[in-house]
């Protein structure tokens, strides 16, 4: 029953994390059409929190293969 969960969590965190960088990246691309002038400020933003999810998405996906394997 624990590797199921374990599985299922990985895969859980795995498409919250494609979401969660979707969002980021629908919402640069609203901003710098709305502001050109600042692109590359909400720019390296968006990669800086693009890389923050997908941080916390590899920690989520490392656990559950963890529960997993052990």
């Amino acid at each position: 029953m624990a590797k199921a969960g374990g599985a299922i969590g990985a895969g859980i965190a795995a498409i919250a994390a494609g979401i969660g960088v979707g969002n980021i990246g629908k919402s640069a691309l609203e901003s710098i059409a709305r502001q050109p002038e600042a692109a590359n400020d909400i720019r390296a933003n968006m990669i800086l929190a693009a890389a923050l999810v997908e941080g916390v998405a590899l920690f989520g996906v490392i656990a559950g293969l963890l529960a997993v394997v052990l």
